[in-house]
């Protein structure tokens, strides 16, 4: 019997989607995707889309990794996820952008987040109760990140970071606050992800490179600070290594 409460509409595998492996990649920006496809050694076409994302997949050592993207807000970035998931995806790395909300986090640091703050409208569909203000990464995927960023020469961050839909209504009170909050940083996607995730029994977890910073009395852009740039590409390598160790630790699992 239908229950008044089951989705109309669920995500579905279809003899034209594009192989999928159990490590997935999404990849926020255009430039990073090709910066993260580099890393990996992929080249060629895309070997499908999702929406309006492209997709490549690689074999590394015994797996397979796909990365996907450019994914942008977090309802683009849930309905991509859902997808992913659906085609076979267990582990899912995201990489973005956020803007600092302290002084200390400068642009060109990581931020690896351990929980999401919840300011973003899709979230709640998934979520109740207190679920509905936070949501949590994989904590294997987090272990892993802080793993990887720890062999580069670089400063990262791990703490909370708020998801909001509006990056043009962020107000000065709104910043105070999330500051007295202990949030780190502002992105676009991270909660949502983690919410998601969750809900759907995979994991996942973010590193995020700041490139900008919300600190008043002015907003601070870096997206062309060179610090910015060199950080993304250590961020692509970052990536890379953390899903070839995770793509080991899934095959390893798999063994008898």
């Amino acid at each position: 019997m239908f229950h008044p409460e089951q989705p109309l509409i669920v995500p579905q595998k279809t003899k034209q989607d594009p192989r999928i492996g159990p490590v997935a990649v999404m990849v926020a920006m255009e430039n990073d995707l090709t910066l993260v496809r580099r890393a990996l050694d992929i080249s060629g076409r895309p070997t499908g889309r999702i929406l309006m994302s492209k997709v490549f997949t690689t074999k590394q050592g015994s797996g397979d990794i796909s990365v996907v993207g450019p994914v942008l807000g977090a309802p683009h970035a849930v309905m991509v996820l859902e997808k992913l998931v659906v085609l076979g995806a267990q582990k899912i790395v995201f990489l973005g952008w956020c803007g600092s909300v302290r002084k200390e986090t400068f642009i060109g640091d990581f931020l690896i987040p351990d929980c999401g703050v919840i300011g973003e409208g899709t979230s709640r569909y998934y979520a109740s109760g207190s679920a509905k203000k936070y949501s949590k990464p994989s904590p294997d995927i987090v272990r892993a990140l802080k793993k990887t960023s720890g062999r580069q020469p670089v400063a990262f961050h791990i703490g909370p970071v708020w998801s909001t839909d509006a990056p043009y209504r962020e107000t000065l009170q709104q910043i105070q606050s999330l500051k007295r909050d202990g949030v780190l940083a502002a992105d676009m996607e991270t909660s949502a992800l983690f919410t998601v995730s969750r809900f759907r029994q995979v994991k996942a977890g973010a590193l995020l490179v700041v490139s900008d910073q919300l600190v008043a009395p002015t907003w601070r852009p870096g997206f062309a600070d060179p610090a910015f740039k060199r950080s993304r590409k250590t961020a692509s390598a970052i990536i890379a290594q953390t899903c070839r160790e995770l793509g080991l630790e899934y095959e390893g699992k798999k063994k008898p």
